[in-house]
């Protein structure tokens, strides 16, 4: 097939830095093509570059051709790149939060996209994702937008009923609000998808479903360029792959070349951390959560957790299943709860009540974090600020100890005067986590804070977890999906689904003897490509489960 994505010479720059480096592509219809490398490599930029849009303050030159249509030349982006966006090319952000609209019901943005970049009424139905159909108007449309929404949401795995599409993208899980993202790029019928890390905030039986999405996707004409450090959903999914490195292509070609099996997984971290004492840094009991005034919605059920000193408690489950809301629970950010939280004994208010001691001890990284840096001032400044309010250090010594955590994250000298908008979104995840560890705090809470994350990078974060928990006694409670990284990590697991607790216990006896279908479920899908048709089992009448598990 003809090229439909052509990029020749494409350099881009910002804040004084090179951020791709006479980058050469090529994708064509009907396939999967991944594109790879470290965090701050320049997946993202170049996948902006395909729509002719780039971050503020970064300068492209170059070409990029999209169905032949020139959407970068030498004086930057053209015009004419306006024209493809959506109708022709879609980009699916890292972070979902940054394509859904807080203020609007995701039906009525999903029918809006569809009649916006399919004026002639076409359907969905074969091809590129634009053929067919006689066109339209006025109530004509209306239906075929509803119609095409309705598409969009099925094929992204979620249900298309009424009451779904009337909620708002605050009232859907992480990994759901990466599916309605995914929609929003469907319902626009284009015949590119470029996805940015589709299966952040996803667990193991989603992260599975979606490889077969995206493989019927292509099947179906759509051309696909998928940026992921997932490598197992690359090697399920695509067939050629190219590496980023410091803005480079580094090596490209079918991905059983450029990204062989992995002879064998990371050895788990031996068992050698003193014995802790058995009293609770952080705690809940009793523990229920709502959405709604008057107690409508509820999305936590009696929920126990406990993180003893210089201890790891993670907390697993389906996406939607509660896991972030009881983060935000314990870090004070969700105020619609009952039931007993402590900190060090001692009752844990919401934010605004907290003491400085108590905001100092409990620190709170969550995965989509772009929006809690200021572009106005460097990602440094704002880390080492942490420590002048908090700690009463000067400016120049929090600097001097934000460097030091900076260094141990893998971040460089030369990303110090950088701000948001030129970081990756793995740059800025160990920026966040950096800015909490600068408060040295008594538990840290951590949401998913990996998912950005290329291999070196997760091992570097899990390394300085793990000398704050045998150095400081930093008690850690930590939320994902990764079953592999939390076996390695986790003392103790929490495993919820629709918001209760279904398994608790070690980490070791729970993922060795699971007592719930649930944590089942997760276990016989955790490896992508290898779990088989057992997966996807249905499960036993009695058993919760949540929408997102079901085919």
């Amino acid at each position: 097939m003809e090229p439909v994505i052509e990029v020749g010479g494409l350099t881009a720059r910002a804040d004084g830095a090179l951020l791709l480096d006479g980058v050469d592509l090529t994708v064509r219809s009907g396939g999967v093509t991944a594109l790879v490398g470290p965090s701050g490599s320049g997946k993202t930029t170049l996948a902006l570059a395909l729509l002719g849009e780039a971050a503020p303050g970064v300068r492209l030159r170059g070409s990029v051709r999209v169905a032949g249509v020139d959407v970068v030349g030498e004086e930057g982006p053209t015009r004419a790149a306006r024209d493809v966006r959506g109708r022709v090319v879609s980009y699916m952000p890292q972070h979902p939060a940054h394509a859904l609209n807080p203020a609007r019901r995701i039906g009525s943005v999903l029918t809006e996209l569809a009649r916006l970049h399919r004026p002639d009424g076409t359907d969905d139905s074969g091809g590129t994702g634009r053929a067919g159909g006689t066109g339209g108007t006025g109530g004509g449309r209306s239906a075929a937008g509803r119609e095409h929404a309705a598409g969009a949401l099925r094929a992204a795995g979620l249900p298309d009923d009424p009451g779904f599409r009337r909620r708002f993208p605050h009232q859907f899980s992480g990994g759901q609000r990466q599916r309605v993202a995914l929609a929003q790029v469907l319902a626009c019928g284009p015949s590119v998808l470029v996805l940015d890390e589709p299966s952040t905030g996803l667990d193991t039986v989603a992260r599975l479903r979606l490889a077969d999405r995206l493989t019927r996707l292509a099947a179906d004409g759509y051309a696909l360029l998928l940026l992921s450090h997932d490598h197992d959903l690359v090697r399920a999914v695509a067939a050629r792959t190219v590496t980023l490195d410091r803005g480079r292509v580094a090596a490209a070609g079918p991905t059983a070349e450029v990204l062989p099996a992995p002879a064998a997984p990371p050895p788990p971290v031996a068992a050698t951390a003193p014995v802790r004492p058995s009293g609770a840094v952080l705690e809940a009991r009793g523990l229920t959560a709502w959405l709604h005034a008057g107690r409508r919605g509820e999305v936590l059920r009696d929920v126990a957790v406990r993180v003893p000193e210089g201890g790891c408690t993670a907390v697993v489950g389906p996406s939607g299943s509660g896991k972030t809301i009881l983060a935000r629970c314990l870090a004070g950010l969700h105020e619609r709860h009952r039931g007993h939280l402590a900190f060090r004994g001692e009752p844990l208010p919401v934010l605004r009540r907290r003491t400085a001691r108590q905001i100092r001890g409990v620190q709170y990284v969550w995965q989509e974090v772009r929006g809690s840096f200021d572009e106005r001032r460097t990602v440094l400044e704002q880390v080492a600020r942490t420590a002048v309010r908090l700690r009463g250090l000067t400016p120049r010594e929090a600097e001097r100890q934000a460097r030091a955590v900076w260094e141990r994250l893998g971040l460089s000298a030369e990303h110090t005067a950088r701000h948001a908008a030129s970081l990756s979104g793995g740059e800025l995840q160990r920026a966040a986590l950096s800015r909490a560890l600068l408060a040295e705090p008594g538990v840290l809470i951590c949401d998913e804070i990996t998912t950005a994350l290329d291999s070196v990078s997760t091992e570097l974060v899990t390394a300085e977890i793990t000398r704050l928990r045998e150095e400081s006694d930093t008690a850690v409670l930590w939320i994902g999906h990764d079953l592999a990284l939390v076996e390695r990590l986790a003392d103790d697991l929490v495993v919820l689904d629709s918001g209760g607790v279904v398994d608790s216990g070690d980490s070791r006896t729970v993922l060795g003897a699971p007592r719930s279908e649930t944590t089942r479920l997760l276990l016989r899908s955790r490896h992508l490509g290898t779990a088989g048709p057992a997966a996807l089992e249905p499960v036993p009448p009695g058993v919760q489960r949540k929408e997102h598990l079901q085919p």
